[in-house]
């Protein structure tokens, strides 16, 4: 029940669209994050929506954040949205005879 409670309180963090621009941008810039100044350029929001955003990633650990003098930088974790990834194949798609583990789903473009 305890894994069910963090991984849902993840799925929420992601489940807005403009967190998900943010991480796809964070994924895309790997390893090296990009700047919140950098961030908020790209997406065209206020700097308030875009911390309001980057804080509930961050706070579910699914980016971390680095000061580098007076700038943030933030970098997804990748090893945290591995672990989403891990829990959604283990729980959802393991017990189902169409998958088998390291094949993915049978007649799945692969």
């Amino acid at each position: 029940m305890e894994d069910a409670r963090r991984y849902a309180s993840r799925f929420a963090a992601l489940g807005h669209e403009m967190r998900l621009e943010i991480l796809r941008r964070l994924l895309a810039s790997h390893p090296h994050g990009m700047v919140a100044g950098e961030i908020q350029q790209e997406l065209g929001i206020p700097a308030s929506s875009l911390s309001h955003h980057l804080d509930a990633l961050r706070q579910e650990g699914l980016v971390s954040q680095h000061r580098e003098g007076r700038f943030l930088r933030y970098l997804a974790d990748t090893q945290a949205l591995q672990e989403v990834l891990d829990f959604l194949y283990a729980e959802c798609c393991t017990g189902n005879v169409l998958v088998k583990i390291g094949e993915g789903v049978k007649g799945a473009a692969s």
